[in-house]
């Protein structure tokens, strides 16, 4: 059974860094787009980054572009989220999501593009 755990969250201070992992097990997502999301307390579930199935295209959010980026091992079948100059907004349960499509030309930012999804990681930023 096809399986994505993050790991890598925790407790930071403000302006610190922390970087996620994505492992999948169960079968080989390299040929799948990853996206990350977000969800803060009380809010919607947001897009945070994606990164192509070979890994030459990123895109991320507006708030997190030069702070945040994404990128891939597909040899270990991993992806990752290095977050840089944390503050308290970046506070969120974090996931990491598979596209539904494969060798997709592209990238997909909808939660209902995704077919796979994590648990999610524990980001707290504290000010």
């Amino acid at each position: 059974q096809a399986q994505l755990v993050e790991s890598g969250g925790g407790l930071v201070q403000a302006g610190g860094s922390l970087r996620l992992s994505c492992a999948a097990s169960g079968r080989t997502f390299s040929t799948n787009a990853m996206g990350w999301f977000r969800q803060a307390p009380g809010k919607e579930r947001e897009f945070v980054a994606a990164i192509g199935w070979s890994g030459g295209t990123t895109y991320y959010t507006v708030s997190v572009k030069g702070r945040f980026t994404v990128s891939r091992d597909n040899a270990k079948n991993t992806v990752y989220l290095q977050m840089n100059n944390l503050t308290p907004e970046d506070t969120a349960v974090y996931y990491c999501a598979a596209d539904r499509g494969t060798l997709r030309i592209g990238l997909v930012t909808n939660d209902s593009d995704h077919a796979y999804w994590g648990p999610g990681t524990q980001v707290t930023v504290a000010s």
